[in-house]
């Protein structure tokens, strides 16, 4: 089949998944479908749509992805509402897989240092005692896992638990979703024990202008920080110095 062909197939099919998601999302805001009642089968959609299995199937995983269908082990789709926890949870899946892409992740990476950047500000602003004390137990747990492997977690918990100053359920939830991730596809540094110092002492620092209430301090500490952590990481480009290039070296240097 020509390419123009399969394109044009294509559209069509997204066109009549985007038809039959839009019907059954209209049937189930205007409850004919209800809350949590399992979908029709895909063969009667087949047949009520006059579709095809991937057409159905197509337009199922739009609604999945825009949050009016879950999904289970062992049973049929069932009709849902849209909360931010699911429609974060689904986007959370897709950018999951652009990680990979170093250009993407450095892009979470920028959006993890404005959010934690401008969390410190507030929290040096309006952190409570209660909130104090919740981060004071944080740093210690970070302290006493230096140079182990549950320093990536009590790292991460002190970082959330600044975060959670702010109250904000959709910045929490994005910061659980991406922040392991961003850790576990970083390079392991080469002395752990030293690194982990070092990020330590920086967290402490943290902790301390935001104790003392010193927004621009607690701001920059914390910049800076997810800064240097992130580029601490980053694999090092191969030299040619280490294995020279005879051949190269003889010819002399390129224009």
């Amino acid at each position: 089949m020509p390419l123009r062909d399969i394109e044009h197939q294509h559209k069509d099919t997204r066109r009549a998944a985007d038809v039959i998601a839009d019907a059954l999302i209209s049937e189930i805001r205007e409850g004919y479908i209800a809350l949590d009642d399992a979908l029709p089968t895909e063969r009667d959609l087949c047949d009520r749509f006059s579709a095809s299995r991937p057409t159905v199937r197509e337009a199922l995983a739009q609604m999945q992805m825009r949050g009016y269908v879950e999904t289970g082990s062992g049973r049929r789709p069932r009709a849902a509402r849209p909360s931010i926890q699911t429609v974060l949870q689904t986007t959370g899946l897709h950018l999951r897989e652009i990680l990979g892409d170093a250009e993407s992740g450095a892009h979470l990476e920028q959006m993890r240092q404005f959010i934690e950047a401008g969390a410190a500000r507030e929290a040096a602003l309006k952190a409570d005692n209660v909130q104090i004390t919740k981060l004071q137990a944080a740093l210690e747990n970070n302290y006493k896992s230096i140079g182990s492997s549950d320093f990536a977690e009590t790292d991460i918990a002190f970082h959330r638990a600044i975060v959670s100053v702010l109250g904000n359920p959709i910045i929490l939830k994005l910061h659980d979703m991406f922040v392991s991730a961003l850790l576990a596809g970083r390079v392991p540094a080469a002395d752990p024990i030293k690194y982990d110092t070092m990020a330590y002492e920086e967290h402490r620092s943290i902790y301390q202008a935001i104790l003392d209430g010193d927004v621009v301090t607690a701001t920059n500490i914390m910049d800076r920080h997810l800064a240097r952590s992130y580029r601490a990481r980053l694999s090092m480009p191969k030299s040619t110095l280490t294995e020279p290039n005879t051949e190269l070296a003889a010819k002399g240097p390129s224009s």
